[in-house]
């Protein structure tokens, strides 16, 4: 488990902010509950509270920043 810090990776920064629009659509008209709140949990509890502690412990160095500037 990470605690403080964790390491930005730009390779998948970029992934994030570029996965088409369409996709997510196609994926929603399929899949009932994808992008839904909460799901995670329903599918793989085990992962979704490891998810939760980890973001709870950690953060991003870009979330500093931006509370700094404010």
């Amino acid at each position: 488990m990470k605690f403080g810090i964790r390491k930005p990776s730009i390779k998948k920064s970029i992934r994030a902010r570029t996965t088409g629009r369409l996709k997510r659509k196609i994926k929603k008209s399929i899949i009932p509950f994808y992008g839904k709140k909460g799901t995670g949990i329903i599918k793989h509890p085990k992962k979704a509270v490891y998810n939760k502690v980890y973001h709870k412990t950690s953060f991003s160095i870009f979330g500093l920043l931006k509370k700094l500037i404010k």
